[in-house]
């Protein structure tokens, strides 16, 4: 009876302490919580640290919840673990997380996977992260398998999920709820919304993404250097997350100069933007990523860096140039036209007269290599793009012939159509009962009309080309429904449905390019940090200075370049360049990874003036957001052509398998694997 008595009074003291709103899910509702709410009391024993004892700013830091062993898998195929201790503690009346990873790495790594590990341990450690800085948590239980949880900030950025293979999640859940607001969500029972104190009537106002600011943190997250300002429009940029953030903001986006011609574009496109505008926050549990001593070699390369300047390939293809050191690469100086010293020149586009000595009589290619090697050098005149286009994505094979594309054509267009029936059988009674539909129906439909309007194809009100590109988009939701409709996808439709003016055609050369880019936009954003990570060991590679720069001012995360990576650059160029630019990446002529090539090319040309104005993460990130439409393509293009082939096999070495846009490892869970999805 005791028993049961200290239950009761410990549900009606966690009761008391979070508001509640009768019109939405709480945890209440699940009798597991109430029990692990009184159990948690027992378990963490409320344990009482003192910080820092020589500080004025000494604080009490009473633990609340802890547990060994929640582990994270940092490589992406999970063949190693680090495990850590989780832990919620109470400072100055605010609510913090903290994890911290065990020394050495856990024992279910394999030998292979350790080396790799290690670089990982400090890159995800979390010291004090304030529970007002974080927009949900998302639970996962699988069938098989343990039970995890990815946090999500305020910023959109989040963390790796964090395995509980001890158990404790109940605990956790229970012990959040006693002292911060945390209800389930009414349109996904997995994901949890922390301090969202948000009406349905509020809410309503919000999904119209009327422009506002909503500041959200205690005296203790600005004592941490947490400020920033949040935007409360709900331009969502997860797959699918509604409710997945607010986004954020530093002081200065307001008052940076908008460069682009297609300013109705630019409510979506701050979506792209705030993925790359993190707190100082994120930038301190990130940036150590090389601080720790590397046993894999991965800092060797900057030292060795004289001893490869051209490898075997780059001899044959710069015989006849003067390369004696990779610094030979000029970086921006007050002559900002300067002419290269190396680099081999960009030619004219591809012709009709040169297209057709490409092919035999019946249509085939002869000599593919040969025609993505001049794709890549010059790009392709625009009245062949429609038909060269479908060979650099995949969507037609180089050895078909024209009977057997015409055939192709028509069988994918009737499979196009069945698709697309999917949705438009959907009635207004049955789309009441179909959230997810409704979601990214909504998603796109704000999308599109946003998406390069600028240009004469999609401008103007009532443009047909527009519906076109919203049906495409909805179409490839419910092709790929793991992966649904993501803000950013829209950006690399436009310019295929411009090319090739055929709905099932853009639809299926769009599948396709998805297959590769796909990752950039998983709700883990497990593609993004690879190829994040890919760049930084680049950077090292192919400029230490630079990379040094970066290491001393807490910048080796590279999100100032996260946009670059995100949507290739097309915000960076106008339309016509970036149509050559995706030509030339398509080619995967030189690199499949050239465009992280491009990314050191130009953080090279400006790096005497990232070094010499001293720019610190914030002013860098303004910097770089600053070069779009100032970027001289062809000369970028030399630069990387030249940069990658200098690295040869050093700089491929610096890319894991599977990053994109390699094609994915397929598994049997499939390539989108979502888990816990509610319809």
């Amino acid at each position: 009876m005791r028993g049961e008595e200290e239950a009761a009074a410990a549900a009606a003291a966690a009761e008391a302490a979070a508001p509640r709103s009768p019109d939405l899910h709480d945890l209440s509702d699940d009798s597991d919580y109430a029990a692990a709410a009184a159990a948690s009391s027992n378990h963490t024993a409320m344990r009482t640290d003192l910080a820092d004892q020589g500080s004025d700013e000494t604080a009490r830091m009473d633990v609340v919840y802890e547990k060994e062993r929640v582990t994270i898998h940092p490589t992406q195929y999970g063949s190693g673990r680090i495990s850590g201790k989780l832990r919620l503690y109470l400072q100055q009346g605010s609510l913090f997380l903290s994890w911290e990873p065990n020394v050495g790495v856990d024992s279910f790594s394999t030998s292979s996977a350790t080396m790799e590990v290690e670089k990982y341990r400090n890159l995800y450690t979390i010291k004090a992260l304030p529970l007002s800085d974080v927009r949900f948590i998302r639970k996962h239980t699988p069938t098989f398998g343990f039970e995890y949880i990815i946090i999500v900030l305020s910023s959109g950025l989040a963390f790796p999920p964090f395995y509980f293979y001890n158990g404790g999640l109940r605990e956790l859940f229970a012990t959040l709820k006693k002292h911060v607001f945390i209800i389930r969500s009414d349109d996904d029972p997995n994901v949890f919304l922390v301090n969202d104190f948000q009406d349905p009537l509020q809410k309503s106002l919000s999904s119209l993404e009327l422009p506002g600011v909503a500041t959200v943190a205690n005296a203790m997250s600005r004592q941490n250097s947490l400020s920033f300002t949040s935007s409360v429009d709900e331009a969502r940029h997860g797959c699918d997350a509604k409710h997945g953030t607010s986004s954020s903001m530093t002081e200065y986006v307001s008052k940076q100069k908008h460069k682009s011609n297609d300013p109705g574009r630019d409510l979506s496109i701050q979506v792209l933007e705030k993925f790359s505008l993190v707190t100082k926050f994120a930038r301190d549990t990130t940036s150590s990523l090389f601080r720790e001593n590397h046993n894999s070699g991965a800092r060797n390369y900057g030292r060795q860096q004289q001893e490869y300047v051209l490898d075997n390939r780059a001899n044959d293809k710069y015989k006849d140039q003067q390369i004696t050191h990779l610094d030979s690469l000029p970086s921006e100086t007050m002559e900002p036209d300067k002419p290269l010293v190396w680099g081999k020149q960009r030619e004219q586009p591809l012709s009709v007269e040169e297209w057709s000595a490409f092919l035999d009589p019946e249509g085939r290619v002869m000599d593919s290599k040969a025609l993505r090697r001049r794709v890549f050098y010059g790009g392709v005149d625009h009245v062949l793009r429609k038909e060269v286009w479908k060979f650099l994505l995949g969507y037609h094979e180089y050895d078909s012939t024209y009977a057997e594309r015409e055939y192709l054509a028509v069988m994918k267009r009737a499979e196009y159509e069945a698709i697309k029936s999917q949705w438009k059988s959907i009635s207004p009674t049955q789309a009441k009962r179909f959230t997810k539909f409704r979601e990214r129906k909504g998603l796109i439909d704000k999308d599109v009309v946003r998406t390069d309007r600028s240009v004469p194809y999609y401008e103007g009100d009532d443009n047909q080309n527009v519906v076109v590109l919203r049906d495409i988009l909805l179409t490839y939701s419910f092709y790929n429904f793991d992966l649904g409709y993501c803000q950013g996808m829209s950006d690399f439709l436009a310019p295929i449905l411009y090319v090739m003016e055929d709905e099932s055609e853009s639809f299926w050369c769009f599948a396709i390019l998805m297959e590769r880019l796909g990752a950039n936009f998983n709700r883990d954003q497990n593609g993004m940090h690879a190829q994040l990570l890919a760049l930084s060991k680049l950077v090292e590679l192919l400029d230490t200075p630079l990379h040094n720069y970066f290491r001393q001012n807490d910048c080796l995360n590279y999100f100032f370049c996260f946009r670059w990576v995100l949507i290739q650059f097309k915000r960076e160029f106008s339309f016509d360049q970036i149509m050559l630019l995706w030509e030339v990446l398509w080619t995967h002529y030189l690199s499949e990874h050239f465009h992280l090539y491009l990314c050191v090319a130009i953080l090279k040309r400006y790096r005497s003036r990232i070094i010499g104005e001293q720019m610190d993460f914030d002013t860098l990130l303004k910097f770089i957001n600053e070069l779009s439409g100032e970027i001289n393509l062809d000369r970028a293009l030399k630069d990387a052509e030249a940069l990658c082939g200098v690295a040869g096999d050093n700089g491929a070495a610096c890319i894991p398998p599977g990053t994109p846009p390699s094609m994915p490892i397929e598994t049997d869970g499939g390539l989108y694997v979502q888990q816990d999805e509610v319809l």
